[in-house]
């Protein structure tokens, strides 16, 4: 197991330098000069170029730049915004809590929505299933933008529940503004766990050891609490695990269309206002956590499962 641990982690290091690698050098892949394109088109005076020139390095080699931005990167240091003048890090400092709480209440509802729905649908087969399943194509079907036009159209416009735009100011006010975005995103991604949660249930549901339980007289709660659900909770836990990493990344269109100051609104923002650095910046962490999780999602696989332990161990 010691010797997959460390493969796992010799293919996240690569994968997160690989796409280091790729996100530094998007900016010289664009038309014309690189520092044509840092101003965004703007005039600019011999001087200015010349002191974005020495800001960015941009006369060294270009692996020497490279190397530079990543061992700055690795400190914290991503530089300093071109449109806001500020340093990158606080910006992105500023933005991450409410990605993060977005990500975490989305998290939840995903979970209790998608096991619910998805034991529901494993326990009651026939119009139970079928609705539950369809209920499913339809969400996953429906893009996340267009849920949040919905959202937004109903229960903010339309009866006035919620905020229509905004991040919050304290605690309590930014789990209510966050509620419409989380919902948002759980549509579109409670069936991935719903549907995991349906067919592992289904399939414990019949090996011999739960009919052995059965035989014994056991309550039908005590069996699927014991060793259904119990077997079931490790797909279940991987799928949830990468669904983390996923809403990270699809959190870029809830916050630009509920307008909330996340690093998805930032992205956005800063790609648009071709604020480069900040770009840089953040593509790097989405690329960073989505790596860092499918290696934990693999560790929390082997803890939750024996057999992939003793198989890793022959490896």
């Amino acid at each position: 197991m010691g010797r997959f641990i460390t493969r796992r982690l010799v293919i996240c290091v690569a994968t997160i330098v690989g796409a280091s690698f790729l996100i530094f050098t998007s900016l010289y892949l664009a038309p014309g000069d690189p520092i044509s394109f840092l101003m965004g088109g703007r005039p600019s005076s011999p001087e200015t170029r010349s002191a974005l020139a020495a800001q960015y390095h941009l006369n060294d080699p270009f692996f020497q730049r490279y190397f530079q931005w990543v061992a700055g990167a690795f400190q914290g240091d991503f530089g300093e915004s071109i449109g806001r003048r500020r340093p990158v890090l606080e910006l992105i400092t500023a933005s991450l809590p409410t990605t993060i709480l977005l990500v975490v209440m989305t998290l939840i509802l995903v979970v209790i929505v998608g096991v619910f729905f998805g034991g529901t649908a494993a326990f009651r087969r026939g119009p139970v299933d079928d609705g539950i399943r369809a209920a499913m194509t339809v969400s996953i079907a429906t893009p996340v933008f267009v849920s949040s036009v919905f959202l937004i159209a109903v229960f903010a416009v339309g009866l006035g529940w919620f905020p229509v735009f905004g991040p919050g100011t304290d605690f309590v006010d930014r789990i209510h503004h966050l509620v419409l975005p989380a919902v948002a995103l759980t549509v579109a991604w409670w069936p991935v766990v719903g549907e995991t949660a349906r067919a592992s249930m289904r399939e414990e549901h019949g090996r011999e050891h739960v009919e052995t339980a059965r035989s014994r007289g056991l309550t039908p709660r005590h069996i699927v609490r014991r060793h259904v659900f119990r077997n079931a909770a490790i797909p279940i836990s991987t799928v949830v695990g990468l669904s983390f990493a996923g809403l990270v990344a699809g959190t870029v269109i809830v916050e630009s269309a509920f307008q909330l100051n996340g690093l998805g609104s930032l992205l956005i923002s800063s790609v648009t206002g071709r604020d480069f650095p900040v770009a840089q910046a953040v593509a790097l962490i989405l690329v960073t956590v989505f790596a860092a999780t499918n290696v934990l999602v693999d560790l929390l696989y082997a803890a939750l499962d024996p057999r992939v332990r003793s198989s890793w161990s022959t490896k």
